[in-house]
């Protein structure tokens, strides 16, 4: 184990074991595995998305298991792989859940598929903990439904000023995706700053995200000559429009969220996404606090060489978030994790200190990011 992850973690292991003696049904008596769930898109059209959070979340438990575990026990996690499949999210959870007996449920970053999941989660009363899930009608669902990341009303309203006081943007076009809440939702946010900052859309045209020609509405778009046009979509998407748009002669910057952020965007777009924009919840070269700076060094030992992103440092902090919540429970009970879950307060995470508020959503900085030569260049920091 490296240096960092004892001094990260021998006051969390410290205040584990000095509990004294359990009794027999105590966590840890019968020397049993806390079983932890996770839903991911591992495979499927968004498949990095999963990919990057199920990584940061393992390595966080392995991390906690490297420091003795919680309550005297090692974690499990056991890991279902959702497809990007709309009614798999329920399947696997149902299975987690009744089959597995998980104490507590981890994802997912789609909020479409995170709001599928949740009811199944708010019914049986297991905590649930969404590491990027930004539509504000996630943790709405219920009282055991949380979120480590900010939400689309603050998502939304850092890229309208963005547009405005940045790109100095005056018209803007809006190209939603109908099939996807979070694109929906962002939308919805950003327009309404957009236009409070006096700024006009010229037109709102939506797409589905399985398509893959987008001339038709790309034409009409830049027929309404707009200074940008706002795409709240996801990579695989985006990627395609923007290769699309500049074919057509449509050269005005494109910017959205954080549903842009993957490697598989510069792979699908190539010199068609440079010098576009997209907000997100953590860039590695803005690692301002140690603990930062050293998940990155690790996480890179951890994956052959591999740069976190924001879904990676969101995986990795909610399992953080409830590896310490079951510590303050001092139980694996579902209603003392809940609790313990909602009075967490500035709690130290990689993405920075996570409090949790009356909504069960966490109040968070974002960052607005720059593609340039093919990679994600860090422009600036925006508080809540």
């Amino acid at each position: 184990m490296k240096i960092w992850h004892a001094q990260l973690f021998a006051a969390f292991a410290a205040s584990l074991f000095l509990t004294g003696c359990k009794p027999a049904n105590a966590p840890g008596a019968g020397g049993e595995t806390i079983k932890i769930g996770e839903f991911a898109s591992l495979t499927g059209k968004e498949a990095t998305f999963g990919i990057s959070s199920h990584e940061g979340t393992l390595m966080a438990i392995e991390e906690i298991n490297a420091a003795g575990g919680v309550l005297g026990e090692k974690l499990e996690l056991l890991t279902e792989d959702d497809q990007c499949k709309a009614g798999e999210s329920a399947t696997v959870v149902n299975k987690l859940i009744s089959r597995d007996n998980v104490i507590a449920i981890l994802g997912e970053v789609a909020s479409t598929r995170s709001l599928e999941a949740a009811p199944i989660c708010q019914q049986n009363k297991i905590p649930m903990i969404s590491p990027s899930s930004t539509n504000p009608d996630v943790t709405k669902t219920g009282d055991f439904i949380f979120r480590v990341c900010f939400i689309d009303p603050f998502q939304g309203t850092v890229m309208a000023n963005f547009a405005s006081k940045t790109l100095k943007a005056k018209r803007v076009a809006v190209f939603t995706d109908v099939k996807s809440d979070y694109s929906k939702g962002l939308a919805k946010f950003f327009k309404e700053q957009f236009k409070a900052n006096g700024g006009e859309i010229v037109t709102e045209l939506d797409y589905n995200g399985d398509d893959k020609d987008f001339k038709a509405q790309l034409t009409s778009i830049k027929a309404a000559n707009p200074d940008g046009v706002f795409v709240p979509g996801y990579y695989t998407g985006v990627a395609l429009i923007c290769i699309q748009a500049k074919q057509l002669g449509l050269n005005v910057p494109f910017f959205g969220g954080d549903g842009w952020e993957s490697e598989k965007l510069f792979e699908i777009g190539g010199a068609a996404v440079e010098g576009n924009y997209l907000s997100t919840h953590y860039s590695p070269a803005a690692a301002g606090t140690d603990l930062s700076r050293k998940f990155v060094s690790a996480y890179k030992a951890r994956w052959n060489g591999k740069t976190p992103d924001a879904l990676a440092a969101c995986g990795y902090d909610s399992a953080l978030v409830l590896a310490d919540a079951i510590k303050r429970a001092g139980s694996t009970d579902g209603q003392k994790i809940r609790d313990a879950i909602a009075a967490t307060k500035d709690f130290p995470a990689v993405t920075s200190k996570i409090t949790i508020n009356e909504n069960r959503d966490a109040t968070k900085a974002a960052v607005i990011l720059r593609i340039k030569d093919g990679k994600y260049e860090y422009l600036e920091t925006v508080e809540p």
